[in-house]
């Protein structure tokens, strides 16, 4: 079992707590670990409201990459979205489509093919895509580290306009134009997804049409009819689905509203989505678009072609939904069942190797699936709370994925050892790569060399951040309702979890088909008893002591058409 570092949030102190008028004393803690300590920050966070989206005219480019586009539609130059296969590449993908086909544009998506093409712009799509007489390509969620590629497209006659949010490289590419919020300072929000990039470029585009077109022609009428709202379900799921952080205003007005428009479900594709998820529509949050709706889009790509996720997500035919939801069903539980075994297969070699304290846990095989790289190296992590490297090697190259820790930057890591890489890219603490074979054993060695010496001395178990400690005699139904005003939660804002002390078990039992998870009931003085859920907890049954301190997110369970609070218990220990 590995050993969790239990941190307990420091209070807040008395004379900023008088500050938080109207707001509970847990849930003003849990704003003032999240960094909002002024009214009006804590009323816009916790409301999503009273805050002004920022101008898309501010963000670098964006003048120039409006001009270009309006020029193509207007001349019916044909124009080509490019794509990633993720769910933020995806939805990027079907939004920008949407919106310049309603403006009139020649339009076309082009995502590639996660094992033929990888990630990214490649030489071999350009070239296609300019002999089909494609004249501008605007990418989504891609394409700021190709400086090569942007060349090449260039000299294949095409012009490009790069919408993406990952990380700068050391140039920009000479594109066109480049949209990324990164190069900007506030008001622009630098931490918007792919998806936000590109509803922001919409937006823009949306604006000079109506502001420049003549009143009363086509092109306005169409530009009028553009509902930019209704796009925003394409936002929520892209946005929350990429990890994107839900503390920044500008992600969580797009994802709250975006929900609104998500729970409506009138999307054909995404109601059969909903429908094949068991999720019924009005009960859609950031949890469902993150284990039920983002997982089964990320699964096309995965393991067949993005471009079946694409298709659901624009069809406007209910019965051709309903089939590709089911597709992508199916494909989720073969991406589940890869991944498992490509995890047990890691876990076994480290094992067999005396390998499991490592600074970097690095694996590499044949049989892995590329599509299912990334997240068994987030499994890795997550398990042994180390930088994980996975790599599906292939005949004379291959393809890696990175996940890490908060010690450790992968990006960073991969920059060091670019002369090794054929290409490389992502974020803190995720990323990708294209590696030649003959490069792999010596960059295993350096990534774990840097590893080691970044990660020396530091305490490596997983942390547990606790926002504070509540009695659990007080735990009600109007907290846990007062709580989910901290909706949409998220990466960076993540679900409250609260600790109690010292609770005494009446009972518990295992539960689950490989009887994993543990079920308690907790006693409460003049209560009826409080249950609670530990999932992946039921190694304490070897041990379980009488009394525990729990860790726990406060959940309300509903079964029958009864509600009843329940503890999500994040981890437990013996009472202290």
């Amino acid at each position: 079992m590995l050993v969790k570092n239990w941190q307990l949030a420091p209070s807040v102190p008395p004379a900023v707590l008088r500050n938080y008028r109207g707001i509970s004393p847990i849930v003003a803690q849990v704003l003032y670990n999240r960094g909002v300590t002024d009214p009006q920050e804590a009323f816009v966070f916790l409301t999503a409201e009273g805050g002004t989206s920022f101008d898309p005219f501010k963000m670098s480019d964006m003048s120039k990459a409006v001009g270009r586009t309006r020029t193509a539609i207007l001349k019916k130059q044909p124009i080509a979205v490019y794509g990633d296969f993720d769910a933020d590449g995806a939805t990027s993908t079907a939004l920008m489509v949407q919106v310049l086909w309603q403006l009139g544009a020649v339009v076309r998506p082009y995502i590639p093919h996660r094992v033929d093409e990888g990630y990214g712009l490649n030489n071999e799509a350009l070239l296609k895509l300019a002999r089909d007489g494609v004249k501008l390509v605007i990418t989504v969620d891609c394409g700021i580290r190709s400086v090569d590629e942007v060349i090449y497209g260039q000299q294949c006659g095409l012009d490009i306009i790069i919408t993406d949010h990952h990380s700068l490289g050391p140039v920009l590419p000479p594109a066109y134009a480049v949209l990324n919020p990164k190069r900007d300072t506030p008001p622009v929000e630098s931490m918007l997804a792919g998806v936000g990039v590109a509803f922001k470029f919409c937006e823009a585009l949306v604006k000079a049409t109506l502001k420049n077109e003549r009143k009363g022609s086509a092109l306005q009428a169409a530009a009028q009819s553009i509902d930019l709202e209704g796009l925003l379900d394409l936002v929520a799921i892209g946005t929350i689905a990429d990890l994107a952080p839900m503390d920044k205003l500008e992600n969580r007005l797009l994802v709250r509203r975006g929900l609104h428009v998500l729970n409506r479900a009138e999307r054909p594709g995404i109601r059969a989505l909903l429908e094949a998820a068991n999720v019924n529509p009005g009960s859609v949050d950031s949890t469902a678009i993150g284990f039920s709706i983002g997982p089964r889009i990320n699964a096309a790509g995965r393991l067949e072609s993005a471009m079946l996720a694409y298709e659901l997500l624009l069809t406007r035919d209910h019965p051709r939904a309903v089939e590709l939801a089911a597709q992508l069903h199916e494909l989720n539980t073969r991406r589940q069942e890869l991944t498992r075994d490509a995890q047990e297969m890691v876990r076994h070699e480290l094992a067999l190797n005396g390998q499991t304290n490592l600074p970097l846990i690095f694996a590499s095989h044949t049989a892995f699936p590329q599509g299912v790289v990334g997240l068994v190296a987030g499994r890795l992590t997550e398990e042994y709370f180390r930088p994980s490297v996975v790599v599906q090697r292939g005949t004379d190259e291959s393809h890696g994925s990175c996940r890490s820790i908060p010690q450790f930057d992968i990006t960073q890591a991969l920059d060091q050892c670019s002369d090794l890489l054929l290409r490389h890219g992502g974020h803190a603490q995720a990323a990708g790569f294209t590696i030649l074979n003959g490069n792999l054993t010596l960059f295993r060695e350096r990534m774990t060399e840097i590893a080691a010496q970044q990660l020396y001395g530091q305490d490596l178990r997983p942390m547990l951040t606790i926002d504070g400690e509540a009695d659990i005699h007080h735990l009600s139904e109007a907290l846990y309702e007062e709580l989910q005003q901290l909706q949409p939660t998220g990466h960076e804002n993540p679900p409250p979890v609260l600790m109690s002390t010292n609770l005494h078990i009446t009972d518990w039992r295992l539960v689950g088909k490989d009887e994993k998870h543990l079920k308690l009931r907790l006693t409460r003085a003049g209560q009826p008893p409080l249950d609670a859920i530990g999932f992946n907890l039921g190694e304490w049954a070897a041990e379980m002591p009488a009394r525990i301190d729990a860790a726990y997110e406060l959940d309300m369970n509903e079964w029958n058409g009864k509600r009843t609070l329940q503890l999500n218990l994040k981890d437990i220990r013996a009472a202290r």
